[in-house]
């Protein structure tokens, strides 16, 4: 999952070296928190226009983990 979000960051920015990837433990409800980090000047690119890139990063990442039977949730820092 953390290569998938770094393949799709990657594709977004232009500093590809800037992309960080981290993910937390489990919450109590079994949820997996990946925060994706990107270069300041490559925010609004991942971001896009009233945060539809943002949207559907989320909604691409929470259907692959469907596939394999976990929850998760992406943040953008």
């Amino acid at each position: 999952m953390t290569e998938l979000l770094k393949n799709i960051a990657a594709g977004l920015v232009d500093d590809k070296s800037a992309i960080e990837v981290t993910q937390d433990e489990p919450n109590e409800e079994g949820v997996i928190v990946f925060h994706l980090h990107v270069a300041p000047d490559d925010m609004g690119r991942v971001i896009g226009k009233q945060g539809r890139i943002a949207k559907a990063i989320r909604t691409l990442m929470r259907s692959a983990a469907a596939k394999v039977n976990q929850e998760i949730m992406v943040e953008i820092d």
